[in-house]
C-alpha cells in the first residue's frame, strides 16, 4: 500500500493527499512533522535524507519534493486523466506546477504564515497586506491564462492545477481584503465542487497559532 509520510495540514503534503484521493488511491497517511516527530529516525532518514515532508513510499520506490510525487503519482495511476496523454498539454501542466513553486506559492504562505501562524498582538499588518498585494499581483498572470479555459492545461482538470488549488484555498481563506480576480475566482468555485479537494483541501485551518495546533492534533486520528 502506498504510504504518504506527512502532515494533512502541511502546506506541501496537502497536494499530495488530495493527487492519491482525486486517483482513488488506497493509502496509509504516515504521521510526520511538527508535533508528530519521526523526521530523525534512520526509517524516514532512507526515504529522504533531507528529513522533510512529504516523502512517500510505494511499495519498494521512495520519493520526496511535493510537486515530483504529484507528477509521479499522475504518471503512474492517472495517465490520459490527471497525467495528459498529449505531451504538449502535459508540458502546459507541468509550467504551472514550476510557475506555483516559483512565484505563487510565496506570497500566499507568507500571507497565511503573518495572520494564522502568528498570534494577533504580533501580526504586522503592513508586511501582510505588502505579501497580499504580492500574492494578487502573481495570481493576475494565472486570471488572464484561464480567461479562456476552465483550467490550468486546458477545459479539463490535471494535475497541473492541483499545486496552484492548494495555494488558492489559503489565499481565499486568509482573513484579510484582496482585489478581485474574477477568472481564478471562477476556477477555484470549480474546485469547490471536487469531493477530494472538499475532503482533504477544504480544511478550516485556524485564526491563530492555538486554533492551529489544536486542528492538527486532531488529525492524528487520520495516520496510524
Amino acid at each position: 500500500m502506498l504510504e504518504i509520510w506527512g502532515r494533512p495540514y502541511s502546506s506541501n503534503v496537502i497536494p499530495v493527499i488530495w493527487t492519491a484521493a482525486e486517483l482513488g488511491l488506497n493509502y496509509k497517511l504516515k504521521l510526520a512533522g511538527g508535533s508528530f516527530g519521526q523526521l530523525d529516525t534512520a526509517e524516514f532518514g532512507k526515504m529522504n535524507p533531507n528529513r522533510m515532508i512529504p516523502a512517500i513510499r510505494d511499495g519498494d520506490f521512495c520519493l520526496w519534493e511535493s510537486h515530483a510525487i504529484v507528477r509521479y503519482l499522475s504518471h503512474s495511476y492517472g495517465e490520459g486523466s490527471l497525467c495528459p496523454k498529449d505531451v504538449r498539454q502535459r508540458a502546459v501542466a507541468d509550467q504551472w506546477m514550476e510557475w506555483c513553486g516559483t512565484r505563487a506559492f510565496t506570497p500566499v504562505i507568507q500571507m497565511f504564515f503573518g495572520t494564522v501562524r502568528t498570534a494577533p498582538e504580533q501580526r504586522d499588518m503592513k508586511t501582510v497586506m505588502a505579501h497580499v498585494e504580492e500574492a494578487s499581483r502573481v495570481l493576475s498572470i494565472l486570471d488572464a491564462h484561464l480567461s479562456t479555459q476552465h483550467y490550468v492545461a486546458g477545459d479539463s482538470f490535471t494535475m497541473g492545477d492541483i499545486p496552484l488549488g492548494a495555494v488558492a484555498y489559503r489565499y481565499f481563506n486568509v482573513d484579510v481584503v484582496r482585489p478581485s480576480l474574477p477568472n481564478v475566482e471562477a476556477w477555484y468555485e470549480r474546485l469547490t465542487h471536487r469531493p477530494a479537494y472538499q475532503a482533504h483541501v477544504m480544511r478550516f485551518f485556524g485564526t491563530n497559532p492555538e486554533e492551529w495546533q489544536a486542528l492538527e492534533i486532531a488529525c492524528a486520528s487520520e495516520g496510524d
